[in-house]
């Protein structure tokens, strides 16, 4: 420990090693989700960074939350989760999407965030490689890093001239690099893929030629599959398609959804795992002693949600497209080109046609740029660059060195705002006209 001359306090740190961090969070610091969050906090910005609805979600089971708490349902539930909810989850994925599981089947867990970690935790060995598709949400590149195993990144392509896609024509998008994702699942080392779809951030939403060539891949070998699905009734273009129905997935993929995103209850944290036993004991196993047990008096509130909330649930979808649609507009006549989205909460844009120029006198990044925009503009959005790996985030002539992440899930009153604010003209703001 480094101290001032006149500090004389003896220490009992042991010689040459202070207080460091351990290895496995050192070089960790705040995130860009805070960091822009806490910049728009600070300048009254129009916060379309971080991912999380300004909509409540259904009143009714709100309303059993807070019976719930008000009656004592307030100490530690059941390890796997409440039964209730157990048993909700196993229904609603059965009725939805035909997928075959038991409440012993299903595992609460402290959001999906927890279930994620929990998976690589309990099936990934150190020294191992998980297989993400790239751009990665953030948690998943920590997850594996904390259970000791290597992140395999597979860059989503991005077409490089307009193209026709599902549900949009005229717009960059993106698809599967298949043959990319063959040689990375043929890697040594491969423990498990990490998939993602409907995709945070791209809004990408996997078909089943895509998805059937995934299972193709993982076919015949150990490798086990971790779907994230939580923004499973967030496909506005195309069709989610649970991986685990695929012929012969069932028994190799841990099924990963939550509350948060389908109910808008994001501080909730109320989310699941699905998995047959063999894979379900070892991800319970790393669970117990993450959190321990869910939060007990929400359980019941989500339970009825799933039971009962699908018109509130379709209603919620439709509002989001429009509001997708009154975002891409503002973007586009804020001079930023808006690549393909089929779901999520999400769209990219491209700030290359806005020609800015940066501090060091080159074109301006997206981190740059949205570090800056709170205070010069009034809007927050996040870069792509912090869901690639760091090669790829200092590459300036990566593809996502100028693209920026924007959530629509907020309320008109914040998407009115964010456009006015957009329109009145980020160039200017930014560059001073240049």
């Amino acid at each position: 420990m480094v101290q001032s001359p006149a500090h004389t306090t003896t220490s009992t740190t042991p010689p040459g090693r202070g207080h460091r961090p351990a290895g496995r969070v050192a070089g960790i610091g705040p995130t860009i989700f805070a960091t822009v969050t806490a910049e728009a906090v600070r300048t009254g910005a129009a916060n379309l960074g971080q991912g999380f609805p300004d909509d409540d979600g259904p009143a009714e089971m709100l309303r059993i939350a807070a019976d719930a708490i008000l009656s004592g349902d307030n100490q530690y539930g059941p390890g796997p989760g409440v039964a209730q909810l157990r048993e909700a989850v196993a229904r609603d994925r059965r009725n939805r999407w035909g997928q075959q599981v038991t409440a012993d089947d299903v595992l609460v867990t402290v959001g999906a965030t927890e279930a994620i970690a929990a998976s690589v935790l309990g099936l990934v060995d150190e020294g191992q490689s998980v297989v993400t598709l790239e751009p990665t949400y953030d948690a998943y590149t920590a997850a594996v890093g904390l259970a000791g195993a290597t992140v395999r990144p597979v860059r989503l392509r991005l077409s490089t001239t307009g193209t026709t896609g599902t549900g949009s024509t005229g717009v960059r998008r993106w698809s599967l690099d298949r043959e990319a994702f063959a040689a990375a699942v043929a890697g040594p080392g491969t423990a498990a893929v990490l998939l993602n779809t409907p995709h945070n951030p791209t809004g990408t939403v996997l078909g089943r030629g895509d998805l059937e060539f995934i299972a193709d891949c993982v076919r015949g070998t150990d490798i086990v599959v971790i779907s994230d699905e939580v923004y499973e009734r967030l496909a506005f273009d195309g069709e989610h398609i649970p991986f685990a129905t695929l012929d012969g997935m069932a028994d190799r993929t841990v099924t990963i959804s939550s509350a948060a995103k389908s109910f808008n209850v994001t501080g909730w944290k109320t989310g699941w795992a699905i998995a047959v036993p063999e894979l379900l004991g070892p991800v319970t196993a790393a669970k117990q002693f993450l959190t321990y047990v869910g939060v007990t008096p929400l359980q019941p509130a989500v339970a009825w949600a799933l039971d009962n909330a699908d018109a509130w649930s379709r209603d919620w979808a439709r509002t989001l497209r429009s509001r997708r649609g009154r975002l891409t507009t503002a973007l586009r006549d804020a001079g930023m080109e808006v690549l393909g989205s089929d779901g999520t909460y999400y769209v990219i844009t491209d700030i290359s046609p806005l020609g800015l120029t940066g501090a060091d006198g080159n074109p301006m990044s997206a981190e740059e740029f949205c570090r800056r925009l709170p205070a010069a503009v009034g809007v927050a959005g996040i870069p792509v660059s912090a869901f690639v790996n760091d090669r790829a985030a200092a590459d300036p002539s990566d593809p996502v060195h100028t693209l920026v992440r924007w959530t629509f899930c907020k309320n008109d009153e914040t998407l009115d705002l964010a456009a006015l604010r957009l329109r009145s003209g980020v160039k200017v703001h930014l560059a001073g006209g240049e």
